[in-house]
């Protein structure tokens, strides 16, 4: 899952940059409202995380403009004012989430999570696919009930594919859910890392549409 986090505070910002790295998420850091209304009109983004106090406008501002070009990226507000004003301020003006701070970086990982989980209207909060379970909160794969130990990259990659199983996603596409604007993508990284599922699972686990892209094969009945 990839998120844009909007937060002008370097301290915060990378904080919760790294730590969200550290729970499965692909994290990009904005830190004014122009760097992240670009970002945003680029796409990609499977959730924002908004600080609602920027140097160049507010965060209403900025989800009004995104909610304004019909942009229905979930949001989860961060803001130190957690008044009840506050937070019905946020909620009708488009945030799907409001968390107050000083929070804890777990439940703004679960709260990403059942964002993104509700807007693929995904009732469960693991994915499941042909014997296969991501266990996204525990960075947990198994098949047939045993644990197939997967790198962290090597589970984003499977996450993003089972997300949408049977859709063929491009080398562009699966780079974009790996890495951030700031990591260096070495020009073989998705192949690498298709190699080194089909050797964890088996080699028919992925299939190669050549000149398209990557997709799981159909399940088997």
């Amino acid at each position: 899952m990839r998120i844009l986090i909007v937060e002008d505070d370097e301290i915060l910002g990378n904080g919760l940059t790294v730590g969200l790295e550290m729970n499965g998420f692909t994290a990009d850091l904005a830190t004014c409202c122009g760097d992240a209304d670009a970002a945003l009109r680029s796409g990609g983004f499977d959730a924002v995380v908004l600080d609602v106090m920027l140097p160049d406008g507010s965060g209403h501002e900025l989800l009004a403009t995104v909610r304004g070009r019909g942009d229905a990226t979930p949001v989860l507000l961060l803001t130190a004012l957690d008044t009840v004003a506050d937070r019905v301020e946020g909620l009708d003006g488009g945030a799907d989430d409001h968390l107050g701070k000083p929070f804890d970086l777990d439940e703004v990982a679960a709260r990403l999570r059942a964002l993104v989980r509700r807007g693929a209207n995904r009732p469960t909060a693991y994915l499941e696919w042909d014997g296969v379970r991501l266990d996204p909160a525990r960075m947990l794969a198994t098949r047939g009930g045993e644990d197939v130990r997967l790198s962290r990259r090597e589970f984003k990659l499977l996450h993003a594919l089972m997300e949408r199983p049977g859709t063929i996603l491009s080398k562009a596409q699966l780079e974009e859910k790996l890495y951030g604007f700031q990591e260096g993508v070495e020009s073989n990284a998705v192949e690498v890392h298709i190699h080194n599922l089909r050797a964890k699972f088996d080699r028919s686990v992925v299939e190669t549409v050549r000149g398209v892209g990557y997709r799981l094969r159909e399940a088997s009945r």
